[in-house]
């Protein structure tokens, strides 16, 4: 693909969302019945290739048992409210209610409380006694401090994610978290991210991830493409990272690292653009934020939303458009994809002819043109 030139001093490469793409009929179609869309990922089998963001509005203890029992995977924010809380259920209920005005500095001084190590350990147990698998995420700087207690409770797969994770951050103030060293050292599978290119993608590969978390700034609630200026669209980022995954299957001598979509996806439709991309998974915020169950009440926001100094991520309405069943696996009601989400990824890969989601990676897509 040719640059494009902006002036003299400078070119860019054209990117694309997942809207600009869409995916093409093959020769052959076959029942849907005869799909599967397990994806696996380390000693871990899932139904469905979808997690939920590992975001308050999203995710608890409860929302991620029930995700596991419909057969994808809830990633809990080990630095939210369920580990600062013994009972954040009245401080959710208050943040749905809190006006637009106050919004902002209420959830600077509920997430000014201290995360409590014992709580960690407490939430994984509740989703282990359950009997599903139990992911829980850590931004980098937080991690050396905090993820043995997850590790100590039997976390199954631990997340680093930060807005952008790279293999060589620089610090002139404190000891960065390396990665390569870090994921070495424990017997968890880690999945890192976000990363939106393909060199950064093929780093971090590099520093043994299971799993990298593809997507800057697409999400619903996430304001770093108007606060920072950074992000590439969502379907350019994915199939860069699916091709740094074929060069690192070559580099490492057949180790398969997993490529999940994270930011901005929406339906059914978006989950099989993405796998179309070269996705193997993906992360949901807004989607299931939209769960009658959802922990926000009809309100989303994330992690970087109540910054001290540079709020990264806004709260936004999410509506309860039907309870986390009929989002994932149905039945629909409605004719826009955003229920069945799973039912809506099987249907795409039928009408293409594809059975497994590997095979599906190689579906034909096709670029909208543009107005």
């Amino acid at each position: 693909m040719g640059d494009i030139d902006l002036g003299i001093g400078k070119s860019a490469r054209r990117a694309f969302s997942l809207d600009d793409v869409s995916i093409v009929p093959s020769r052959r179609t076959r029942d849907s019945e005869d799909v599967s869309i397990a994806w696996e990922i380390d000693a871990y089998r899932f139904a469905v290739p979808i997690l939920s963001a590992a975001m308050d509005s999203v995710t608890s203890p409860a929302t991620a048992i029930t995700l596991g029992r419909l057969g994808g995977l809830g990633v809990l924010n080990l630095e939210g409210v369920w580990t600062r809380y013994d009972d954040p259920e009245p401080l959710l209920a208050e943040l749905a209610e809190v006006p637009a005005d106050r919004a902002l500095a209420r959830l600077r001084e509920i997430y000014a409380a201290p995360i409590r190590e014992e709580l960690i350990g407490k939430r994984i147990g509740a989703v282990k006694e359950a009997g599903v698998t139990a992911a829980a995420a850590l931004t980098p700087h937080q991690t050396e401090r905090y993820y043995r207690f997850a590790v100590e409770a039997g976390v199954d797969i631990l997340v680093v994610q930060s807005t952008v994770v790279s293999a060589q951050h620089v610090s002139s103030t404190s000891t960065p978290l390396n990665l390569r060293t870090f994921i070495a050292g424990i017997d968890t599978p880690v999945i890192v991210g976000g990363t939106a290119n393909y060199q950064t993608a093929l780093h971090l590969m590099r520093t043994g991830a299971a799993g990298l978390l593809v997507g800057v700034g697409a999400g619903q609630a996430c304001t770093v493409s108007t606060a920072l200026g950074v992000g590439v669209p969502l379907a350019t980022a994915i199939a860069d990272a699916a091709g740094a995954r074929r060069d690192y299957l070559d580099e490492s001598g057949g180790r398969y690292v997993h490529v999940i979509a994270d930011g901005g996806l929406r339906t059914g439709g978006d989950i099989a653009k993405a796998i179309a991309c070269g996705a193997d998974a993906v992360m949901m915020g807004a989607a299931l934020a939209h769960a009658t169950e959802a922990p926000g009440r009809g309100w989303h926001w994330g992690p970087g939303t109540s910054h001290a100094t540079l709020p990264r991520g806004t709260r936004t309405a999410t509506p309860p458009i039907g309870n986390l069943t009929e989002i994932v696996t149905g039945p629909s009601s409605a004719p826009d994809g955003s229920l069945n989400l799973a039912g809506g990824l099987r249907r795409a890969m039928a009408t293409t002819g594809y059975s497994s989601v590997k095979e599906f990676q190689r579906v034909e897509v096709a670029v909208r043109p543009t107005p």
